[in-house]
């Protein structure tokens, strides 16, 4: 069939790539066109099958993931999404994968993860089918994915003595962690503003995330925590599985900490923080919807828009998918529609 996914899958073990097969497969139109145990038969695999997706484990020998993940993205680039075990190590070397040029990452299966088999078959398969694009519309050699070096937003300085009320909420999913990385990899020098981001990711990795994206920004990133003190200069990352508000409070915003149930499908919500900065802080949000899948955002960065506050979307052509950020365009209440490598120039602005 014209539409069928053709899918290599790469894991040096037999029964995870049996069971990421028949996982996939489950979708009829999805095909495991081929399976490779180590990274130099991936990256011959795919130039002989010329594979739409790659699902690529990092721990292999001969060739490690990551080396493998390089040479593929180097010379004949596809959407590649990383399997990550659920430890510390595993989630920093997910991370340094994103910057390398995969586009996402699910967690392998494993007796110690919490999540079953039909969860982690039920990502799969839709993170398969939302990075893939037809021939035809295919991007270009990691269009919107590979890691671009700081520009001179990065090395613009603010006074120290800089304040700002400014909140900069971040909403991203499929294809996000990436975005992120670079993002934050440009904001500048004593940043007169909270930044918050919601990312749609597991329970268990955002806390690895945020201490990525302190290593790699000049901004104090963390996981929030309940609580939080919301400070100029610092960034916090929603936790997985709980949604993160901003309320009021004695001297400045606090960040709410809470489970609740799914908003527009997902705990955390991007919506759900959105609502909160145009309650809480009206005129003084700057709202960023970026590559996903779904709807999530779209309603809240309406009311951002509605409540005085600027509004950017990441454009369709840097996008992984144009989802949630299509969702927020149509509805016309974005104020800007810009390249990933222009986000961070905007904020600034905006700020």
């Amino acid at each position: 069939m014209s539409d069928e996914i053709r899918v290599l899958v790469v894991d040096d073990s037999s029964l995870v790539r049996k069971i990421i097969t028949d996982e996939l497969e489950k979708d009829p139109g999805i095909r495991v066109v081929g399976a490779a145990d180590n990274g130099e038969m991936a990256v011959r695999m795919n130039e002989e099958l010329d594979p739409d997706v790659i699902t690529m484990d990092i721990e292999m020998p001969v060739l490690d993931g990551l080396s493998a993940l390089r040479r593929i993205i180097a010379a004949h680039p596809k959407p590649v999404i990383m399997m990550s075990v659920f430890t510390q190590h595993g989630a920093e070397e997910t991370f340094r994968a994103l910057e390398y040029g995969a586009v996402d990452f699910i967690p392998k299966p494993s007796s110690m993860l919490s999540m079953s088999v039909k969860e982690i078959g039920e990502q799969l398969r839709t993170k398969v089918r939302s990075v893939f694009r037809p021939r035809e519309k295919a991007p270009s050699k990691g269009a919107g994915t590979r890691p671009v070096a700081a520009d001179r937003a990065r090395e613009r300085h603010f006074e120290p003595g800089s304040r700002s009320s400014r909140l900069v909420g971040i909403g991203t999913s499929t294809g996000g962690p990436a975005a992120l990385i670079q993002i934050f990899s440009r904001l500048p020098m004593h940043f007169p503003a909270s930044v918050l981001v919601v990312q749609h990711m597991p329970e268990g990795f955002t806390r690895a995330f945020a201490e990525r994206l302190n290593m790699i920004s000049n901004l104090a990133v963390k996981e929030a925590e309940d609580g939080d003190s919301l400070r100029p200069g610092c960034g916090y990352v929603a936790p997985g599985d709980r949604h993160i508000s901003v309320e009021p409070g004695e001297g400045g915003r606090t960040l709410r900490v809470f489970s609740g149930d799914k908003v527009s499908g997902h705990r955390p919500s991007i919506d759900v923080l959105f609502e909160s900065m145009a309650k809480h802080a009206g005129r003084d949000s700057v709202a960023v919807i970026m590559t996903g899948m779904g709807k999530d955002g779209a309603a809240g960065i309406a009311r951002v828009k509605e409540s005085g506050g600027r509004t950017i979307a990441q454009n369709e052509e840097t996008s992984v998918v144009y989802g949630m950020n299509r969702v927020a365009v149509e509805k016309g209440k974005v104020d800007d529609i810009v390249p990933l490598s222009e986000i961070p120039k905007k904020i600034v602005e905006y700020i």
